[in-house]
């Protein structure tokens, strides 16, 4: 699945607030803080750009449900299950 944004994109230091306690428990476990922030905020822009999608596409999806519901999808006729 394509990933939406480079992997060779050039790395860009940015300042964060995050939980104290939770900073000192992910440098005590030895965590890569920025890959974990990475991965994070790349799973963040995947589920919103998702729900983005849905929202863009609600009414198709809609038209489509109402004419499957309506006549059945083409390979009805074809299915031996």
């Amino acid at each position: 699945m394509p990933l939406g944004y480079r992997l060779d994109a050039p790395k860009k230091p940015v300042n964060l607030s995050l939980n104290s306690d939770l900073l000192k428990m992910g440098k005590d476990l030895g965590l890569n803080l920025s890959s974990v922030a990475e991965s994070a905020i790349a799973r963040a822009v995947a589920e919103s750009m998702a729900e983005r999608w849905l929202e863009e596409n609600a009414e198709a999806i809609r038209t489509y449900n109402h004419r499957v519901d309506a006549h059945g999808v083409f390979s009805d006729d074809l299915r031996t299950f």
